[in-house]
């Protein structure tokens, strides 16, 4: 009989000859504890004996890996204490040295007749060739073309052949596997069968059988992912009951005829695409991402204003006050002199002869107390309109009459619980619309996977009268002083300028501290700012402060605003036409991005300067592609390729990738093709019933309560 996955998941490594209490307790260090564990457990190298280099072909200062035997091997003390373990290792060809420093187990881990590989720095001391401190794998007495080297653990006391020796057990007693994709869909994409797959992952005869494999195997990890967030979507829209809201109506009218220009065809793609949600009985669940000064806010202002005029109210949730407060301030004056019924549950098309002014709150953690109460009031009566804030909107006191669309603004910097709590704030008993916007853009495959379940909007044009930024890499002293000559010149022409401080760390108060000085430092006697008006603005002052030193930078009594990262997002000033960046290099592709977009936003050239000294290899490769490319969408490609994809089923943004073969990096084109076959493979039935076998597989291997939980909440 055919064996599944979802069988062998429920099959203790226990089962194997050999595998006792000591060594399942040495397999669970590695994460197994299943069959299907082991089996996923795949070769981190393959080693190709018929292309092995030699002890004599390596050359000092070149990393090289060779094969060898140990000859002999013994240990001693340094004056300071430590051990040092001297092997040496031969092939053949010659004799190499090896040293590994306080590393005592090493003793025991080679003794002579080991057979090792090594991956080190071939030296030359005293005329001989050496490796200090080499990574080690043992591979046993394996023979064949293509040897498989399996991640270890010396806590776990396993070696590679231990697991290549288990995993070709567990193959041979699996037999024949199931197949859970149809026929089809492997023909259509040139892939081998399951049994064919697991059998060339482990021991292939050829690289071109290991690749084959893994392609197979890599498009069964995507697909398991790309069906549950299909599953989930599909399932949402049959039962989730939402509001049918109407999308023409006298507030979309308006405010669109008072706009002083003209939508992009962007803006007007985008917002058909989220009317057409919005028409329909199922809540809308859609992701908006566009570059820096895209226009997402606007189309997202349209898009509350369809919930308000049909008797509902929206919500808009920021991750700083500093944006909440832009965002309320900006919206107000868009929306001043516009009116509503003066009945919470009336129709603009009922005919009500009481009309009253739309209502527009702020309410964040710092909002005073007696305000508080009368918001929460008006928000729980239906009389607040459109509630914008910070975290606060998520407190226990807030209720809302009716909320009918959420907009989660840079829904990056918020978890899958925030956006879950205020979706359920309403006691209407409808689920409200959810639109997640962000001006970081994601890369394709990243969002179809950790966004998997929400439909996606692109704002990929911007609006006309938007200047170029011309960006320089600042590397020496010679030009930091030609980049403080260019500041001032900006403002004797009128112009302002940001200055963003370093980014410390995670320590709000050590970025404060850093502000202060850089001010202090900038506007003393003699300093790079003296005689300008400068302002400082960091995430510890009070409410009124930050709002008066915004208010004089907007109007522009302020020449200079130095500043932490608060003014990351959503700060518009036209006039401000510089950015200088310190210490840039301790930024990340997107953090820059967004940095430098808040300059450019009117019609006079501008300027970002990035300074940053003697700087690490990727953080010269994340300045460099700043200065290359003001793309959104093309950074966020880079910024992937540098830093990895983090984690695919947890809220942790960078670090190990949960996925066992497949990398959003590496493999994009099957992450689009595990969505198209998992789209039709669900259909309208997400419990799948005809493709039952792959249905089981994603349960049994999806089936992390934590992890199901964040990839159906996002």
């Amino acid at each position: 009989m055919a064996r599944t996955l979802t069988q062998l998941a429920g099959i203790g490594v226990e089962v194997l000859d050999g595998v006792g209490p000591a060594r399942a307790k040495g397999l669970a260090e590695l994460d197994i504890a299943t069959v299907a564990d082991l089996l996923q457990h795949y070769p981190r190298r393959y080693l190709d004996r018929t292309r092995e280099a030699s002890i004599a072909e390596l050359r000092p200062g070149e990393e090289a890996m060779v094969i060898g035997r140990v000859r002999s091997i013994s240990s001693r003390r340094t004056r300071s204490r430590k051990t040092m373990v001297l092997a040496e290792v031969a092939d053949g060809s010659g004799r190499l040295k090896v040293s590994f420093f306080n590393q005592p187990w090493r003793e025991r881990q080679l003794p002579s007749g080991t057979e090792v590989v090594l991956f080190g720095k071939a030296e030359e001391f005293r005329g001989r060739l050496q490796m200090t401190n080499p990574v080690v794998d043992l591979i046993g007495d394996r023979t064949g073309r293509i040897v498989s080297v399996y991640p270890q653990s010396a806590k776990a006391r396993l070696n590679s052949w231990d697991l290549a020796r288990m995993v070709a057990e567990a193959l041979r007693r699996a037999g024949t596997f199931a197949e859970p994709v149809p026929d089809g869909v492997l023909a259509r994409f040139g892939l081998v069968d399951r049994t064919t797959a697991f059998a060339d992952i482990h021991a292939p005869d050829t690289m071109a059988a290991k690749d084959a494999a893994r392609r197979r195997l890599v498009f069964d990890e995507l697909l398991r992912v790309q069906v549950r967030l299909v599953q989930r979507k599909v399932d949402l829209e049959q039962h989730a009951r939402g509001v049918a809201h109407v999308v023409e109506g006298p507030l979309v009218d308006r405010f669109r005829s008072q706009l002083p220009f003209v939508l992009t065809g962007a803006q007007e793609r985008t917002i058909a695409e989220i009317a057409a949600d919005l028409a329909s009985p199922a809540p809308m669940h859609r992701l908006l991402q566009g570059d820096v000064g895209a226009g997402k806010t606007l189309v997202a202002l349209l898009s509350l204003l369809v919930a308000v005029q049909g008797g509902h109210q929206g919500a808009l949730m920021a991750p700083t006050e500093v944006l909440a407060e832009q965002h309320a301030l900006g919206i107000r004056n868009l929306l001043e002199g516009f009116t509503v019924p003066d009945e919470a549950e009336g129709s603009l098309f009922e005919g009500a002869d009481m009309e009253r002014s739309l209502r527009v709150e702020l309410l964040t953690n710092r909002t005073p107390a007696a305000a508080r109460r009368r918001i929460l009031e008006g928000l729980g009566d239906g009389t607040v309109d459109l509630a914008i804030g910070t975290h606060a909107l998520i407190a226990d006191a807030v209720s809302f009459s009716s909320l009918g669309l959420v907009v989660i603004d840079e829904q990056h910097r918020f978890g899958v619980e925030q956006r879950a709590a205020l979706r359920a704030k309403t006691t209407s008993g409808s689920v409200p619309d959810v639109l997640v916007m962000t001006a970081t853009p994601i890369p394709r495959t990243a969002a179809m996977t950790v966004y998997g379940d929400l439909d996606v909007s692109v704002l990929d044009e911007k609006p006309p009268g938007r200047t170029p930024i011309t960006t320089e890499w600042v590397r020496d002293e010679a030009g930091e002083a030609a980049m403080w000559e260019a500041v001032r010149g900006q403002v004797a022409e009128g112009r302002q300028v940001y200055v963003v401080c370093p980014l410390i760390g995670e320590s709000e108060k050590l970025e404060v501290a850093s502000a202060e000085e850089t001010y202090a430092e900038l506007t003393a006697p003699g300093g790079a700012l003296d005689g300008l008006a400068v302002g400082l603005l960091h995430g510890r002052l009070g409410p009124a402060d930050k709002e008066q030193t915004m208010d004089l930078f907007r109007t522009g009594s302020l020449d200079v605003l130095v500043s932490t990262t608060v003014i990351e997002v959503g700060v518009d000033v036209p006039n401000a036409t510089v950015m200088v960046i310190l210490d840039a290099d301790r930024f990340g592709i997107a953090q820059l991005h967004q940095l430098r977009g808040r300059v450019g936003r009117g019609s006079h050239r501008s300027w970002c300067y990035l300074r940053s000294g003697e700087i690490s290899p990727d953080g010269s490769a994340r300045l460099d592609a700043l200065v290359r490319s003001e793309d959104g969408f093309e950074l966020a490609e880079i910024d992937l390729d540098l830093r990895g994809e983090g984690t695919i089923m947890g809220e942790r943004q960078k670090g190990r990738n949960d996925l066992k073969l497949a990398s959003l990096r590496r493999d994009r084109e099957w992450v689009e093709r595990a969505r198209e076959v998992a789209v039709e493979l669900v259909g309208d039935d997400p419990t799948m019933a005809d493709h039952q076998l792959l249905a089981d597989e994603v349960d049994a291997l999806l089936a992390d309560p934590d992890q199901a939980d964040f990839l159906l909440k996002g």
